[in-house]
């Protein structure tokens, strides 16, 4: 088998049509169905089933692109690992986390840790449902929960509280709640997607309807936590945010402050095979100290109170 004409069999696979395929590979349409179609004239199979909306693997489509993902991924590693020099860090790193820790807290620091290490390269994967690790959709990921993976290594980073929030302007319009019961006569905003970024991150509406008896409607809900805390910040309502959201929003309040809330844990993951990766352990280090700084800070902000 043509190892070009495997790349290319393995983009489309991907991608779902020769359109697209062509798009990430640089070539025409026509070009990328020539050589699918050469490919599986010398294999003497059909891998692709065409259609007015895409491609769909066969078969046997599906048994070597599982085949092609495996070989592609393992040389990926090899040459991430030939790339990277003894003496210091270098090369490619591919993280992922989800859309809220992304945007609000690792974007602005990204900056700071390509300074400190020039030689590496960083590409960020916002997505709140998990990229496969293990198949090097990406070298290291941020997630708000552990890893279902068993062979995947995690380091525990942080703790975020996840408190109740409005904004000055809301508060001033409307009135402080101080209590649970309150809730019931303000606009409630929350979370509402396919994939929910956090485990808890409805727990508001949860534990006033344990609390009170009484169901809480949301007001407004949105499937992104950054525009959720736009939209509080904004005087739209009463939510609740994790800390590192919501932290990146001088105007919000914190609610019911001797409120117990619950927390997310924070993981750094990573498979076996980078356990010795210096891109991979610098990265760790620079988040393990970013985070430790943040809760410095916040520990400084809240004794001036």
């Amino acid at each position: 088998m043509d190892w070009d004409k495997l790349r290319i069999f393995h983009a489309v696979a991907e991608a779902g049509s020769f359109t697209h395929a062509g798009d990430k590979l640089s070539l025409s349409q026509s070009a990328v169905s020539r050589q699918i179609s050469a490919l599986e004239e010398a294999l003497s199979v059909s891998l692709f089933h065409r259609h007015a909306r895409g491609l769909i693997l066969t078969e046997q489509g599906e048994t070597l692109n599982r085949t092609v993902r495996d070989v592609f991924s393992k040389l990926a590693l090899t040459e991430a690992f030939l790339s990277e020099s003894k003496e210091k860090a270098a090369g490619k790193l591919k993280v992922t986390t989800t859309t809220g820790f992304g945007n609000v807290w690792m974007t602005p620091r990204i900056g700071r840790f390509l300074l400190q290490h020039p030689d590496i390269t960083v590409t960020l994967l916002l997505e709140d449902d998990d990229l496969d690790l293990g198949m090097r959709e990406a070298d290291v990921a941020v997630r708000m929960h552990p890893p279902h993976q068993a062979d995947l290594i995690q380091r525990h980073l942080a703790d975020f509280p996840i408190p109740i929030y409005a904004s000055a302007d809301y508060i001033a319009e409307h009135g402080e709640p101080k209590s649970l019961e309150e809730l019931h006569a303000h606009k409630l905003l929350g979370f509402h997607g396919w994939h929910p970024p956090l485990p808890n991150v409805n727990w508001l509406f949860d534990v006033i309807r344990d609390t009170t008896g009484r169901t809480a409607t949301p007001y407004f809900e949105v499937n992104n936590l950054p525009a959720l805390a736009t939209a509080l910040s904004s005087g739209s309502g009463i939510g609740s945010l994790p800390l590192y959201v919501a932290s990146a929003f001088p105007k919000l309040v914190k609610l019911m402050p001797d409120l117990p809330v619950p927390s997310i844990e924070a993981f750094f993951v990573y498979p076996e095979e980078l356990r010795s990766s210096k891109r991979v352990s610098v990265f760790r280090d620079f988040l393990l100290a970013e985070i430790a700084a943040t809760r410095h800070h916040h520990a400084m902000a809240a004794s001036l109170v």
